[in-house]
């Protein structure tokens, strides 16, 4: 297999030139290339959608339609495609649901963790909860008595009515065989006797009359049994079977994996749902701005004329209650401030007598929630809290009761001050401490790297240490490994999703692929260095080469150099972007770029620079942003200047607290401060100096709209400028067409039969969906008569079809004249982004297009900001990592814009691990040490070259190491040189697929090497286990790993095959299976079923039947007026 080739001829898609490329399978192979230049269309929508699609077809056509379908792609013919695995940056996931924990499926081994080797501890009590059996109590009660061997008494209860008489107790007794009562007592109006079933010395005693003595209590006393100790029975020892505590009387159930699961109903809080949050109001919002009096309107939702009464009862309430009307909401202490939100305390009911509070205001509201206008107000007020029966942990009580570990162990992980209380417990803070291990909530706080310890170090007792348990705890200690190796060790398992950076999302998937250790295999993976500090980037090349050294193909896209020097061969697209791209410049080793004469190899070979610009100085008097004692997530009580109207860059290793800073706390705090509507800013004592700003504005990395109705030109805002020149145009006044005819997404210009959007879209069910010109307006848009506008500019008339159809730079040409569309188009010029079409749907744009562009919509909001003009105060614009999806040659244009944005008196505050861009910087910020809690602090901070001589910042390492690889003297240009192949020798993969250990129905302990590449053939005798190996083992196995990188959706529906009864197996390609068992169908199966051919046949006739009248045969086709008119106005 090492010698396999993979074959693409004709690639066409998107922008791609007829590529003809070969790629060989078992290597590392990075392409790269400016942003928009056919890098995505080669390898993911052709490639990838190949592999993909080929595989996914051996499916039947029920699980395919549940399948993400890609699109055929646009290509002669590719051969020798092994099945695709996508790991890209896109985060799918959007529901708070999903934490880090579910996304690499830890939770779901934990659980079965803590459903078999857990121990229970009762709620009231802290005392351990054990299963007891007669032989356990004996056991006990040996070891009790070892010492002085007192006399002991063994009773048990039984419960009579509390009317009873001596005498009818006695009757009961004698009928029963009992003659003794140790001692009554009433409970709940019931008569409890402790009836004595024996007595004696127990080390004395013969062990079958002990025996006996407790088995008959635990029968008659329902699974409990009393110890009276010593002669006085004044000690008392209690016994019971089952998940009982003895103690504090309270049984439990048995242990369920799905209790200890938050999306399941049975483990998850009743009250949020498994969430750990409610919608709650939130006084943030209710009082947005601290510096307000009461007076003066600190109580927001008070100020409006609708409840101006309110207003008044407070100002009323507050004069009698000697609160102070006109002090500020920050400088109230909390009492009064308690009593603003509270009410009067010793509130009786009384409206119009008391002061009601706010939080009685809002439930006045929720009671009237039943109006439209009442339910918009509240929505204003809302966000969520932490949920108060659970605190957050998203589990019932019950499953917090149960820990897994020693004290020591548990001590070491998580010191004992911070383990969670769960909620509905009577322990006190120091029983919590001093029980052992840790419960699952404890767990999910920890970040990965000690969790790792934790289980690594996890001793369970050989009882129950069974080979279920041992593949277990394997399994968890592997994920969080390769967790850890990719470089993920700071984050916690209860980190949502959704608050995931595009490559931590991407780096989880990968440990997800290491995890499937799935072989002839091709990975697709798209700039995974995303988000990684570059101390960390050795750690994902060595991750990939050990997928690649397993025998798997991997073709990356890629602009970081280090990833780029790492792979066996380099593919360059250019040689530019969009139109002037989509073919390959260069292709050879990583080591020949560097004197090729495209765009990387000039970069790569120091000829070219991303320039740095005119550095501004950071003096004494330049105004700052000063953020002080920020607590949130880890970040240590660190204080943070951040310079104005400079280029600031905050770095760091992953996990060190960047976004946390930015995002969590920096941001919220500024939106706040400018009362805008936000979630409530995270632990900081004060920010000081925002006065010095107008606005905020914080671009992070969200995808921007996926809908093929956006385009650049309306994404900006200059197509709303372009169709008001459009309704000036004299012939427009004629037929009087307003701005909003020349929509092609509402109004009455668009074309009634695609909707506007110039095809339409057909459904295929099974088969990924086609598209198809609309047959009325050929793909222009609009209706006939609306091309007739015609508009004039620099010799050229112009339908609004046609501007659609020019480039950026084009519009910009023609419209100089009109400087509301200029100013609009500018933007989308500075950012780079000139070659793209005014009219291209924005899905088709490349991830690092799609930045871009949203980065010139938030210029050209800034540059229309009527504000903008006076620059007497500037925005702050916060960026996190900006350069993502871009090559050099990119980011030299995006820093020419940033350039543009100081120019202009704004402040750019960038979160970044790009090198370049790092030394382009005015002032730098370094957090760390490390990742995770070791983070946290400020590392040093000033200009890039003081911050390069710092000693131990990971970060001063990489621009010192930066320097040396890319500031040498330039490399000369080689030409003529014909681009060779440098086949590398590779170690001989062991070229088998390795079972060990199988146990599946009758197989006994087998392990077997079965050679890849080749033809073998199992045969044997009926049922000696033929098809237990081959269908139920290999192909099982191979088949459910290939889904497991697949989404879990996906997984649901297909559902793959359990796990068979084998120890290992390693080296297993995706596999399809071809039995003799589907050809006994029903009554109802054919050759066409069989073959799929009918389901093929069924969709032909839905898509292109036509029907016929049954009396004169006319064809019966639907129309409405306007496909009436349309068909008229054709013919």
């Amino acid at each position: 297999m090492t010698d396999g080739l993979i074959r693409i001829r004709g690639a066409r898609q998107h922008n791609l030139k007829n590529l003809d490329v070969d790629l060989r399978t078992a290597e590392l192979t990075v392409v790269t290339g400016p942003s928009g230049s056919g890098k995505s269309s080669l390898v993911f929508d052709t490639l990838y959608a190949e592999g993909q699609r080929r595989y996914v077809e051996t499916f039947s056509a029920y699980a395919r339609q549940f399948l993400d379908r890609m699109d055929r792609p646009a290509v002669d013919k590719v051969d020798g495609v092994p099945p695709a695995i996508a790991i890209d940056q896109t985060n799918p996931v959007r529901t708070s649901r999903s934490t880090v924990g579910t996304m690499t499926e830890l939770n779901d081994h934990l659980k079965l963790l803590y459903a078999r080797a857990a121990e229970l501890f009762d709620r009231k009590t802290a005392l351990p909860v054990r299963h007891d059996t007669a032989q356990t109590i004996y056991a006990e009660l040996m070891t009790r008595t070892a010492s002085d061997d007192p006399r002991v008494v063994l009773s048990f209860p039984v419960e009579l009515p509390a009317n009873t008489t001596a005498e009818q107790v006695q009757q009961w007794l004698s009928a029963s065989g009992f003659t003794r009562i140790q001692g009554e007592r009433e409970i709940d109006g019931k008569k409890v006797l402790d009836v004595v079933a024996d007595r004696f010395r127990i080390q004395g005693a013969d062990k079958q009359r002990a025996m006996e003595a407790i088995e008959l209590c635990l029968k008659r006393g329902s699974g409990r049994v009393n110890v009276h100790v010593g002669d006085d029975g004044a000690t008392l020892w209690r016994f019971s079977t089952g998940l009982h505590c003895p103690e504090s009387d309270i049984r439990y159930a048995d242990p369920q994996p799905a209790l200890f699961s938050f999306n399941s109903a049975f483990g998850a809080c009743d009250t949020c749902r498994g969430f750990g949050r409610v919608i709650g109001v939130d006084l943030g919002l209710v009082i947005p701005d601290e510096r307000k009096t009461l007076r003066n309107g600190a109580i927001k939702p008070m100020q409006t004329p609708a409840w101006k009464d309110s207003q008044d009862d407070l100002l009323k309430y507050a004069g009698e209650a000697g609160i102070p009307r006109d002090t500020p909401w920050k400088e109230l202490s909390p009492a009064h401030r308690d009593w603003v939100i509270n009410g009067t305390p010793n509130w009786s009911g009384n409206w119009n007598k008391q002061w009601y509070g706010v939080k009685r205001f809002f439930d006045y509201l929720e009671s009237k929630a039943y109006k439209m206008h009442i339910r918009v107000l509240l929505s204003k007020y809302r966000s969520y809290t932490e949920c108060p029966s659970c605190r957050g942990a998203r589990l019932k009580t019950e499953a917090l009761l149960w820990r897994v570990g020693s004290k020591a162990l548990a001590d070491a992980a998580l010191p004992a001050a911070q383990r969670f209380l769960p909620v509905g417990v009577d322990w006190t803070r120091a029983q919590l401490e001093a029980l052992p291990g840790l419960s699952l909530h404890d767990l999910m706080q920890l970040p990965i790297q000690r969790l790792r310890d934790f289980v690594d170090g996890l001793q369970l007792p050989s009882t129950m240490l069974d080979e279920a348990l041992k593949l277990l705890l394997d399994e968890i200690r592997h994920r969080s490994r390769y967790l850890c190796d990719v470089g993920l060790g700071y984050l916690t398992l209860d980190r949502q999703s959704r608050t995931l950076s595009g490559g931590e999302v991407q780096r989880i998937n990968l440990t997800t692929a290491l995890g499937t250790s799935l072989v002839n295999t091709l990975f697709v993976l798209d700039e995974p260095s995303i988000g990684l500090h570059p101390r960390d980037m050795g750690r994902i090349v060595q991750a990939m080469q050990r997928l690649r050294d397993a025998g798997n193909t991997l073709v990356v896209v890629e602009h970081d150099p280090a990833v780029m020097l790492a792979a066996d061969r380099l593919i360059d697209m250019g040689p530019g972007p969009g139109e002037r791209g989509g073919q390959i410049v260069f292709d050879g080793t990583p080591e020949a770029i560097r004197a090729a004469d495209t765009l990387t190899g000039a970069y790569l070979g120091a000829r070219k620079h991303v320039g740095m610009g005119l550095k501004r100085l950071v003096e004494e008097n330049t105004p700052r942003l000063i953020l002080e004692g920020v607590r949130e997530h880890n970040l240590k009580a660190v204080s943070v200047e951040f310079p104005l109207q400079r280029l600031v860059v905050v770095t760091g290793v992953s996990g060190s607290g960047k976004s946390t800073l930015m995002q969590d706390v920096l941001y919220p705090a500024l939106a706040r401060q400018f009362g805008k509507a936000t979630e409530s800013p995270g632990a900081h004592d004060r920010l000081l100096g925002a006065d010095h700003l107008a606005d905020a504005v914080f671009v992070d990395q969200s995808p921007i709209g996926k809908t093929a109705r956006s385009n650049p030109a309306s994404y900006v805002g200059a197509f709303d400028e372009i169709r008001k020149l459009f309704a000036d145009a004299p012939l427009a006044l004629e037929r009087s067409y307003s701005a909003g005819m020349f929509s092609f997404n509402a109004g009455d210009g668009r074309c009634p039969t695609c909707g506007g959007s110039g095809f339409e879209h057909v459904e295929m069910q099974f088969l990924s969906d086609v598209y198809l010109r609309c047959p009325d307006c050929d793909g222009k848009r609009f209706r006939a008569e609306m091309l007739d506008v015609k508009l004039t500019l620099k010799g050229r008339d112009l339908s609004v079809s046609d501007v659609l159809e020019l480039t950026v730079a084009e519009a910009a040409h023609l419209f100089s004249e009109h400087r509301a569309v200029l100013q609009k188009l500018q933007p989308i010029v500075d950012v780079g982004l000139e070659y793209v079409r005014l009219g291209q749907p924005v899905p088709t744009l490349s991830g690092g297009e799609a930045q871009r562009l949203k980065l010139a919509g938030f210029l050209a909001e800034a540059a229309s900001n009527p504000r903008f003009g006076v620059a007497k105060k500037g925005t702050l614009f916060l960026f996190d990592e900006p350069t993502t999806g871009l090559h050099f040659d990119d980011i030299a244009k995006l820093m020419r814009a940033m350039r543009k944005l100081l120019t202009a008196g704004h402040s750019l505050i960038l979160i970044e691990h790009n090198l370049d861009v790092i030394r382009a910087a005015d002032w730098l910020i370094d957090l760390g040490p490390e990742g995770g809690d070791a983070g946290g602090e400020v590392v040093c901070i000033g200009t890039p070259e003081s911050v390069a001589q710092h000693p131990t910042s990971h970060t001063a390492a990489a621009l010192r190491d930066y320097a040396l690889h890319m500031d040498r003297p330039a490399v000369a240009v080689e030409e003529g040189r014909p681009l060779q192949q440098l086949i590398q020798a590779r170690r001989a993969a062991d070229e088998a697929i390795k079972i060990v250990n199988a146990r599946e129905h009758n197989l006994k302990g087998l392990s077997v090497d079965i050679p890849r590449g080749k033809f073998n053939v199992v045969t044997g005798v009926s049922g000696s286990g033929k098809s237990t190996l081959a269908f139920d083992i290999l192909f099982n196995e191979g088949q459910r790993r290939y889904l497991e990188s697949l989404n879990a959706y996906a997984r649901s529906i297909v559902q793959p095959a359990g796990r068979p009864e084998v120890d290992a197996v390693w080296g297993i390609p995706p596999t399809v299976a071809i039995e003799q068992r589907l050809s006994r169908g029903g009554r109802k199966s054919t050759v066409a079923t069989t073959t799929e051919v009918w389901h093929f046949l069924r969709l032909l006739y839905v898509k292109l039947g036509v029907q016929h009248c049954v009396h004169d045969g006319a064809p019966v086709r639907p129309q409405s007026v306007e496909s009436i008119a349309a068909q008229l106005m054709r013919d």
